[in-house]
């Protein structure tokens, strides 16, 4: 399985109304760690402290040859991530929790196989319930397991996708990922979107909300009664000017110049919070011209949302042509006038 960074969200209504025939219906089984026996649940949870251990000494090698097929040939990436966080990792020590196991029966993938797992109630999920969907799964057993990583210098989690082939447990998916944002847990987010909530600054309680929830989640297909709540709580401040969904909103400059945005979320840089701005652009063969395109964007993009300027370090523009190549350039907030 590819391990994929965007994901469709299953409707609530699909799960609440229709739990028992879409079980019945589907061919996606889902054993949580209770439900599976102790031999499998030991075995996912070992294979994946074993791999840990393989990437917290920098050893990629061993790790890509104890992947399927699919991720050794594209082995860069991760081999890339471990490098890059290898100061993390080095002394680092990994608990690991409860594992789920997804059987996806078949003979081709499935283009969005959907697993529920655990107990669902009249209200939809529970405190121990859990939803997969997962683009292009294969048919085959998968085990999740999501690592707590305790390092010297930051928090995170290491979640593998373990692919079952014959008696063996092979890496199908590895998702390393932050728990802090410059020093900043998942409920600092939260309680700030709250805030910002309170002060009608919904276009800040958005993209806090979506840091926030992005921070609770060790991989971007699993959601639980926790995300599934912070989920609903952010659509009460879904600003209506942002672009949403594959569509694009009009940003105007002041030269009149009229934008389209593709994409506004949070990233990170150098420990610092900073906003992503993706907009359409007829080409970016000329980098002062984009360099320009991106610059008017950023200042139109704080003159109408003058509440962004304190919320964020900076702002990176990304000039995006039809073929997809794009230009980037980053600003701090403080110097954009």
């Amino acid at each position: 399985m590819a391990a994929s960074l965007r994901v469709l969200r299953l409707s609530g209504c699909l799960v609440l109304t229709l739990p028992l025939l879409i079980q019945a219906a589907s061919s996606e089984t889902c054993f949580t760690s209770d439900d599976m026996d102790a031999a499998t649940r030991s075995a996912i949870q070992t294979t994946a402290t074993k791999y840990f251990n393989m990437v917290a000494r920098g050893d990629a090698a061993s790790l890509k040859q104890n992947s399927i097929p699919a991720v050794a040939n594209d082995f860069g990436w991760i081999e890339g991530t471990i490098k890059d966080n290898q100061a993390n990792l080095t002394g680092a020590h990994a608990t690991p929790r409860a594992p789920f196991l997804l059987k996806q029966e078949g003979t081709a993938p499935a283009p969005k196989a959907e697993f529920l797992c655990g107990i669902f109630g009249p209200g939809g999920q529970t405190a121990n319930s859990a939803e997969f969907i997962v683009p292009n799964l294969p048919p085959g057993s998968f085990g999740i397991e999501t690592l707590d990583v305790a390092s010297p210098k930051t928090p995170l989690t290491l979640s593998f996708v373990l692919q079952q082939q014959g008696t063996d447990w092979k890496v199908g998916g590895f998702f390393l990922r932050d728990t802090q944002v410059a020093g900043h847990d998942s409920n600092w987010f939260l309680d700030r979107a709250r805030a910002f909530k309170s002060k009608g600054q919904t276009h800040n309680a958005w993209l806090y909300f979506i840091q926030g929830r992005e921070l609770a989640m060790p991989v971007p297909f699993m959601y639980t009664q926790a995300t599934d709540k912070l989920y609903d709580e952010a659509q009460s401040v879904k600003p209506s000017d942002f672009p949403m969904n594959g569509g694009t909103s009009d940003l105007t400059s002041p030269d009149g110049k009229t934008y389209k945005l593709i994409a506004l979320f949070p990233t990170t840089v150098n420990q610092e919070l900073h906003l992503v701005v993706r907009f359409q652009t007829a080409s970016v063969a000329n980098a002062g011209d984009s360099f320009q395109e991106c610059m008017a964007v950023m200042k139109a993009l704080l003159l109408k949302f003058p509440e962004l300027r304190d919320s964020f370090d900076g702002i990176v523009a990304r000039a995006v042509e039809p073929s997809g190549k794009d230009y980037g350039a980053l600003m701090k907030t403080k110097d954009i006038k």
